[in-house]
């Protein structure tokens, strides 16, 4: 298990890699959830995917790519680093990493 720990704004976001799963946990708040339970931008999901824009189901279409397309990865290495990636462009900045109960350590 990896997790990751980003900064938007004001809010802290942690991105739990646990094998296959995925998981999104709001630190401020505590709510965790996975993928299916975030709030998508219907903008930046037809930026990624404009074959969507008039397909009803755009989200769960985008959020199903999204699951293969992390699938391919071999390590949870290489999940959290393209998570980072991706969240990078979106504005989060990397904070920590911490690897299956190790103390957290800064992201390079």
């Amino acid at each position: 298990m990896i997790k990751g720990l980003f900064k938007f704004g004001g809010d802290l976001v942690e991105v739990i890699v646990d094998g296959g799963n995925l998981l999104f946990n709001d630190v401020s708040s505590g709510v965790m959830s996975p993928i299916e339970g975030l709030r998508l931008d219907k903008a930046g999901a037809l930026k990624e995917h404009p074959d969507l824009i008039d397909n009803k189901d755009w989200k769960k279409e985008t959020i199903k790519r999204f699951k293969k397309h992390v699938s391919k990865f071999k390590s949870e290495d290489d999940k959290i680093e393209y998570v980072k990636i991706e969240l990078k462009n979106y504005g989060y900045e990397a904070l920590t990493k911490q690897k299956a109960g190790w103390r957290p350590k800064k992201w390079r």
